[in-house]
């Protein structure tokens, strides 16, 4: 009886821990951006600082490379997150709306991913199906 309660205040812990990493505003930094065909192919790669902050509400993404500074904002319309290791092993997927500088919006489904350690980034927008976008996280922290 006592390894069956001490079992289930284990997994108690654990899924508080998760969950409250959830509703955290989240940021994360890369410094290249590769652009997939829908196959997951790199067609091209860009070495640029990618910043990307988020809640369960609202994104923003600010972009800095050889073409500039860059920024989208938007709103999260539904998002799911299962980290067992915050940070590091778990999945946060987000439906998002983002707007570039010009008011021009697009719908995308981003999926952050953990595995082993490594952290990626995965945009992909039903506009372009032939388009996504995947970004290394270098950094992945929570923000107050």
């Amino acid at each position: 009886m006592k390894s069956i309660l001490t079992t289930f205040l284990l997994l108690a812990a654990g899924s508080t821990i998760s969950l409250a990493q959830c509703d955290k505003k989240v940021s994360l930094t890369s410094s290249k951006t590769q652009h997939l065909d829908n196959q997951g192919a790199l067609k091209h790669a860009e070495d640029e600082k990618t910043t990307v902050e988020f809640s369960q509400s609202d994104i923003a993404i600010s972009i800095n490379g050889d073409n500039g500074e860059h920024k989208l904002t938007g709103k999260v319309k539904s998002d799911s997150c299962n980290w067992k290791v915050p940070f590091k092993d778990g999945k946060t997927k987000l439906q998002i709306t983002l707007s570039n500088e010009e008011g021009e919006s697009r719908d995308y489904t981003v999926t952050i991913e953990g595995k082993d350690g490594k952290v990626t980034l995965l945009a992909e927008s039903p506009d372009e199906p032939d388009e996504k976008i995947r970004l290394d996280v270098d950094k992945f922290e929570e923000k107050n």
